[in-house]
């Protein structure tokens, strides 16, 4: 399968055989990402740059506390 069809998580490439995975699109390709990297696309983008295509150019959540 091609990266942009084979359900792994994006940032480990583990499968739904040893993780849940999170279906997204983003740029007309279908991605996932499991749990545990979920926190990295919302609040630190950059640490998947080579991964995700685009990340340098998102931004991270704001927190308002």
């Amino acid at each position: 399968m091609s990266r942009e069809t084979e359900a792994a998580c994006l940032a480990c490439r583990r499968g739904t055989d040893v993780t849940p995975l999170i279906p997204l699109e983003y740029q007309d390709s279908k991605l996932w990402i499991c749990p545990q990297h979920l926190p990295l696309l919302i609040h630190d983008p950059a640490k998947l740059v080579g991964m995700l295509p685009g990340a340098e150019n998102l931004r991270p959540a704001d927190h308002h506390e």
